[in-house]
């Protein structure tokens, strides 16, 4: 049985690299995935998982529990995330296609190429959302931390965040549903 977040945090705070490197593989391949959907790219997103780790050991000494070790880490990521974009200041999002072409080592959620149409248009329109939107879409519904924990690491009130994520629900529900409503007109003209 794997020892708890806490437990490993308190042995790596120690000096033991065996309990450091349980908390890398507990938490690299979400690091890892969010910062593949910020980036729209595996190569930064690896770069980036980097820096995070780094900075997470260079300050682990700091880290007191009062948040999770996941927010800790997912505020650190951000702040990596944020200091990248400054440097970069990449003018231009991910193309639409890009989420097509990741690679997925797990077997597909989708049942049917219906569902999977619609997931990557929903990716595509989140990755247009403002760069606030966005990051609060990533880190509360891909990355499953909770309203608390997403505030926390974005430095916003709950308030603000929701505020945030119902804006962006608002504007993924009116987008994705646009398509649909052309398909119907144009099968209604076709059969006419």
């Amino acid at each position: 049985m794997r020892d708890s977040v806490e437990e490993l945090c308190n042995r790596a705070k120690a000096g033991e690299l065996p309990a450091a490197s349980e908390l890398v593989t507990l938490f690299y391949q979400k690091i890892f995935a969010y910062f593949r959907r910020l980036a729209g790219n595996e190569h930064d997103a690896a770069d980036l998982t980097q820096r995070t780790f780094c900075k997470a050991w260079s300050s682990l000494e700091k880290f007191q529990g009062r948040s999770s070790f996941s927010t800790w880490l997912h505020g650190i990521a951000h702040h990596v995330y944020v200091d990248w974009r400054r440097q970069k200041n990449p003018g231009e999002p991910a193309k639409e296609d890009w989420w097509e072409n990741c690679a997925d080592d797990s077997p597909s959620p989708f049942e049917n190429v219906a569902e999977q149409d619609t997931a990557n248009r929903l990716y595509a329109i989140v990755e247009r959302l403002d760069e606030e939107s966005r990051e609060a879409v990533h880190l509360h519904y891909y990355q499953g931390l909770s309203l608390a924990e997403t505030a926390e690491v974005l430095n916003v009130a709950v308030s603000t965040l929701k505020y945030r994520l119902r804006d962006a629900l608002d504007v993924l529900r009116a987008q994705i549903a646009e398509p649909k409503i052309e398909h119907v007109k144009f099968q209604q003209r076709k059969v006419i």
